[in-house]
């Protein structure tokens, strides 16, 4: 089996507040980012895949088992660094190993001590010292010493500077290097998912709106600028978002072949980021 994670038809249902039937695939040896504006559903959706929070209806497997009735064999396997800690503070690092430890079957104190050194950790550091930043990089070194199969990184450069963060998509790098292993990561940093990600699963309102191959999207959408000029009611409703101002238009259309058909040569067209992708989808139209 080579799918790692598969997420079907998954929802959740809370006052003002609804996700909406989320499809999606991870395989074996990939990167997914997953995107998506504050409040968007993708903390939800990975406290259900987490089994932190009960589904309405849908059905999540991981590794072909069920994330409900097979809860600790999955876990067993899952590496999880979430963006809120909940360590013991007046522990040390050590010591809060020792308690995490005996969860895991393949837990490797050689590993651990490894990432202490690498990330300029003290064992003997209490958790209440640690700053954000560094209760992350524990978060990390815990989720990488049991050689989890399954990675999921909840906003894991969340209060960290740019020398971790670079190191941090290095050892996300080499990870998946074993090609039984996965990555879902979860950023709304989408510059690192620009260098990095495979797939790349989108949500916006508890709504997908797409799962799909990182590559295929960077060819589909683009952004187009011209002269207000151009533009009718009919024609502003071919891209998915659009700002005006007084000196032109940039629109996002998720078409570039028939945006190429529309304008011809009267536009710029330049591709679009993850950023530029994000942005436009979830503003749509506006003004300046």
């Amino acid at each position: 089996m080579n799918e790692i994670l598969d997420v079907r038809n998954l929802a959740k249902n809370y006052p003002g507040f609804s996700l909406n039937n989320i499809s999606f695939t991870l395989e074996k040896g990939y990167i997914m980012g997953f995107i998506g504006p504050n409040g968007a559903g993708k903390t939800t959706t990975i406290r259900l895949i987490m089994n932190l929070l009960r589904r309405d209806s849908g059905e999540i497997k991981v590794f072909g088992l069920d994330n409900i009735k097979d809860e600790l064999e999955v876990k067993e396997r899952i590496g999880f660094v979430y963006d809120e800690n909940h360590f013991y503070n007046e522990l040390s690092v050590l010591e809060m190993k020792k308690i995490i430890a005996p969860f895991y079957s393949r837990w490797d104190d050689s590993v651990f001590k490894d990432y202490l050194d690498r990330f300029e950790l003290s064992p003997r550091k209490k958790i209440k010292d640690l700053s954000r930043g560094m209760k992350m990089k524990f978060s990390l070194v815990i989720s990488l010493s049991h050689h989890a199969d399954l990675l999921i990184l909840d906003e894991p450069t969340s209060g960290l500077d740019p020398i971790f963060r670079s190191e941090l998509l290095d050892i996300l790098a080499e990870i998946i290097q074993d090609e039984n292993k996965s990555i879902f990561l979860s950023t709304h940093l989408t510059t690192d998912l620009d260098k990095m990600a495979d797939y790349i699963t989108f949500v916006n309102r508890g709504e997908l709106v797409f799962s799909e191959a990182k590559d295929t999207i960077m060819e589909r959408y683009a952004l187009v600028k011209g002269e207000n000029e151009l533009l009718d009611e009919e024609l502003k409703r071919e891209f998915v978002g659009i700002n005006q101002s007084k000196y032109g238009f940039t629109g996002l259309t998720r078409d570039v072949h028939r945006a190429r058909q529309l304008f011809g040569s009267s536009v710029l067209i330049e591709k679009a980021t993850l950023e530029d992708i994000m942005l436009y989808t979830v503003r749509g139209n506006s003004h300046v």
